[in-house]
């Protein structure tokens, strides 16, 4: 009877609309071959390895132990948070955003892309989301239930929207577009013109761009906002985490900037979905955004290292690639010889025991493509290049 009862209740619409993020489901995997003595080495999520500073850790520490630092904190974070957002934006992307108005802190930026979608979205709205991108711009619109239309990134066109291919779309339906600059999965850069481009496409046909800017300082040298355009702030919306720049993916740091009416409508969603953030971890993000520029340098230096042995991945497997790409990992594209990306990466699972990522899991425009991320200490991007060597010349 209870199987009987249990088997008539079904999910919602938007539940069987999304699958378990891929990671999700790889893990599980890795985790099985693993108890198994596989000893995979994972160059798969783009998860910083390394900690933060010691000074924010610290903090996070002092704070925890003050008796009144456990309360409920107010749902647009503490005001020295807002504030030190505002200064490292000014510092770095040369864009001034007020505390009060212009700058809402998230429980890590993932979580933001669900709140502006249901801030600015109804079920059978349009939203552009790129192809390749991350999975989670997809998802999301599904379970908002809007109408999702890609756009391609190729790289014959540097891995920038095509815009007279956008023009021919129902742009009318539209009322949102994800980008994400420098890219993921591809590392293209940013650039002020792409920025200035998307400005002026939003302001034509009322579409709200988003940039979801959280790769700004790994290995690229020059930050850049799209909220720096001037007018942007009238039709875009930046997102920016702390998990990338500063090693604190676990902490779930983020934050959204925009005009005033924009940022209190997704407080709206915010603020009937969580309460606040833990207190010594905000102050902790302060002290965070507080170093200075001998912080970013440190971690570049190493993630260089990494990246000269994650190419020689790239080379020993033939794949091809752009040196200059930016962020946390290399994307590369694979030999004709491969049916698809899922072919080299079960190869390279399987018989090397090392995990990469088939690019077609950011859209079909990834399919010949596979990503290596350089969230692995150098040892371990030494061995994985020995096995992957091991396997080719079996």
């Amino acid at each position: 009877m209870q199987n009987a009862i249990y088997n008539d209740i079904v999910p919602a619409h938007r539940v069987q609309q999304i699958k378990e993020y891929y990671f999700s489901v790889k893990l599980k995997e890795i985790a099985s071959l693993n108890a198994q003595g596989a000893g995979i080495i994972s160059l798969g999520v783009g998860g910083p390895d390394r900690p933060p500073h010691p000074a924010v850790v610290d903090t996070l520490c002092r704070e925890a132990h003050k008796p009144e630092a456990h309360g409920y904190q107010p749902y647009v974070g503490i005001p020295a948070l807002r504030a030190a957002y505002a200064k490292w934006y000014k510092k770095y992307f040369n864009v001034d955003l007020d505390p009060d108005s212009e700058i809402q802190p998230l429980i890590g930026s993932k979580e933001g892309i669900l709140h502006t979608t249901l801030a600015f979205v109804n079920p059978g709205d349009g939203v552009l989301v790129p192809n390749p991108g991350y999975p989670t711009y997809t998802s999301v619109s599904k379970i908002a239930e809007a109408v999702i239309y890609n756009y391609d990134l190729t790289e014959d066109n540097n891995w920038e929207p095509d815009f007279e291919a956008l023009e021919r779309l129902p742009l009318e339906r539209v009322k949102l577009m994800w980008v994400n600059y420098p890219h993921m999965p591809t590392g293209h850069k940013a650039s002020i013109s792409l920025f200035e481009r998307l400005v002026a496409f939003g302001k034509k046909h009322n579409i709200v761009i988003v940039n979801d800017n959280p790769y700004s300082f790994i290995l690229h040298r020059q930050q850049l906002s799209i909220l720096s355009v001037p007018g942007a702030k009238n039709i875009a919306i930046e997102m920016n985490s702390l998990s990338k720049s500063h090693n604190m993916p676990g902490w779930r740091m983020g934050m959204v900037a925009s005009n005033p009416a924009f940022i209190n409508w997704i407080l709206k969603v915010k603020s009937n979905v969580d309460s606040g953030q833990y207190k010594p971890m905000m102050l902790a993000a302060v002290k965070a955004l507080e170093c200075d520029s001998s912080w970013y340098e440190e971690l570049n230096a190493e993630y260089r290292k990494r990246r000269v042995i994650a190419e020689r991945i790239m080379d020993a497997l033939g794949c091809h690639y752009d040196k200059e790409q930016a962020g946390l990992f290399v994307w590369g594209k694979i030999p004709d010889r491969y049916a698809d990306a899922g072919e080299l990466a079960d190869d390279v699972l399987y018989q090397a025991h090392v995990f990469v990522v088939p690019g077609f899991i950011f859209g079909s425009n990834g399919n010949r493509y596979i990503r290596v991320s350089l969230c692995a200490t150098q040892d371990n991007l030494r061995e994985a290049l020995n096995r992957i060597n091991q396997f080719i010349k079996q």
